[in-house]
């Protein structure tokens, strides 16, 4: 089993085969995959991370525990640290812990809590910066994972993501490793 810290603009998968052509009728350049920065072969992820999102991603040849890891019947809860857009109040933190409304569904409740920027690297390309609007970090723990839950989520409240970063998932966590770089690490 390996720990990948999944860097932005990367495909959270092996190859890209879904290319559309450009506009001149040819087919673009492959996007970065997983393949760029991961040589074991037969390994595949547990779970997903949409190429504008960053951070810890699980990989493994275990089908049994790639399941048992991104379920949402496992109950393995996943931690995010979220720059969002705008200042926090407690009525959008307590709307976001009770569950909000996404595509016409009800999110299970989370956790969240405003905190000060993690110590992370600059990402690139650097993410927009408006100088009338602040920003602050949320970190918010989530048990399910609808496609683009998190980023739905805080938009439902009025603070849009700027950026978003897995820190955690289940008990493994991101520690050290920079953007690109992977370890082995023991399964459950």
């Amino acid at each position: 089993m390996l720990l990948l810290n999944k860097p932005y603009d990367v495909l959270c998968q092996f190859t890209d085969a879904r290319r559309p052509p450009g506009p001149d009728g040819q087919p673009l350049p492959p996007r970065p995959t997983l393949a760029d920065y991961v040589d074991v072969p037969g390994v595949y992820a547990a779970g997903r991370l949409d190429r504008d999102s960053e951070g810890l991603l699980v990989l493994t040849d275990d089908g049994g525990l790639q399941h048992r890891l991104s379920h949402p019947k496992f109950g393995k809860q996943k931690g995010y640290w979220v720059q969002v857009e705008g200042a926090p109040t407690p009525a959008q933190l307590a709307e976001l812990r009770a569950g909000v409304v996404i595509q016409g569904q009800r999110t299970q409740p989370c956790r969240v809590q405003a905190i000060a920027p993690p110590d992370l690297p600059p990402r690139d390309p650097p993410i927009r910066v408006r100088q009338t609007v602040p920003d602050a970090w949320l970190e918010l723990w989530i048990g399910e994972g609808k496609n683009r839950q998190v980023r739905r989520m805080t938009a439902a409240v009025g603070l849009p993501t700027l950026r978003l970063v897995r820190f955690a998932v289940g008990p493994y966590t991101l520690g050290d490793l920079a953007p690109g770089q992977w370890r082995r690490v023991d399964p459950p």
